[in-house]
């Protein structure tokens, strides 16, 4: 619309009654969506416009693609977006991008977002997972000072597998056998004093001096203080790693020893567990995602619909 066409247009907007002025509204709301969602990624992404296909740093604006702008390759000629290679691509509905992630933000269920914003269940499930897989890797740069460790134990589970390797359990169930076996999922949780948290999932039953050699070690300062319950892998762990190490006897009922505890970690173990519960089970392949989303939430570390969009492109701040 020209400049001249659009002022005579608004100039009647004053006239219209609440119903159409309700009504425009709904028309604009799409629009304006998509515009927020474009703007942002297209913002985030400015700085970097190497080829999405062969790496190359020699790229052209193309025009626009459903909102964002597209470049051209001069090394291999292929066209790409922000969005190309990312777990976002070829999504639809992007103006409903954020409000669904405010719903994520507020811990919403599958059903109850996709009722807020107007999409199936279906696609808020998908969704979900996809602002989740590269979120998930949102991490600070590792633990110092003193750092704490422990386990969590969650029941194995195959929620919506195709092919299931044993019987299935009704509403989840309880394990065969008492204590815990391979039928439980291993949490392994780090943190430090500062809130700078890792977890992982290392595999099933007890966690194994080789398990946190793969997986804790990397993550470790070199001069940190390492606290964990009296379990022997992490006796071992320390020993072969030169990390300094302190145990509290949990057994015996030893909680506190001066500044040594896992209290902090416990904490985290206890929001996490009842945050979970929400969600009325969690299948095992998807459990990664539910750890990074906690993360993101643990003490509004991610405060905006807009930080949770830069965080599913793989746009964020590593030193957390």
């Amino acid at each position: 619309m020209k400049a001249a066409a659009f002022k005579r247009w608004s100039a009647q907007l004053s006239q219209l009654s609440r119903q159409q002025r309700a009504h425009l509204l709904a028309l604009i709301q799409p629009a304006v969506g998509l515009d927020r969602v474009c703007t942002l990624i297209n913002a985030t992404r400015a700085a970097s416009c190497d080829c999405a296909y062969c790496g190359a740093a020699k790229c052209y604006r193309h025009g626009l693609h459903r909102g964002l702008q597209r470049y051209r390759c001069r090394a291999c000629g292929k066209t790409f977006t922000a969005l190309t290679g990312t777990p976002l691509a070829r999504l639809r509905h992007r103006s409903k991008w954020l409000d669904y992630l405010g719903k994520m933000l507020d811990s919403s269920s599958v059903r109850a977002g996709a009722r807020a914003v107007g999409i199936h269940r279906n696609t808020s499930f998908r969704w979900r997972h996809r602002f989740l897989h590269l979120g998930k890797h949102d991490r600070p740069d590792g633990l110092r000072g003193i750092a704490e460790a422990d386990e969590l134990f969650l029941l194995e589970s195959q929620k919506g597998a195709r092919q299931m390797t044993r019987p299935a359990r009704k509403r989840g169930g309880a394990a065969g056998r008492r204590g815990i076996g391979k039928e439980h999922d291993c949490v392994l949780v780090a943190r430090d004093r500062d809130g700078r948290t890792f977890d992982f999932v290392p595999g099933r039953g007890a966690v194994t001096a080789a398990q946190l050699h793969r997986h804790l070690l990397p993550v470790l300062d070199a001069s940190v203080l390492l606290v964990t319950d009296s379990h022997g892998a992490y006796r071992a762990f320390a020993r072969e790693a030169g990390i300094s190490h302190e145990a509290v006897n949990l057994r015996q009922g030893e909680r506190v020893r001066g500044a040594v505890h896992v209290q902090n970690v416990n904490g985290y173990h206890r929001r996490f567990r009842h945050w979970l519960a929400r969600v009325n089970g969690v299948a095992s392949r998807y459990l990664p995602n539910y750890l990074g989303w906690r993360w993101a939430l643990d003490g509004e570390r991610i405060g905006s619909a807009d930080d949770l969009l830069r965080a599913a492109i793989g746009v964020f701040n590593t030193k957390r």
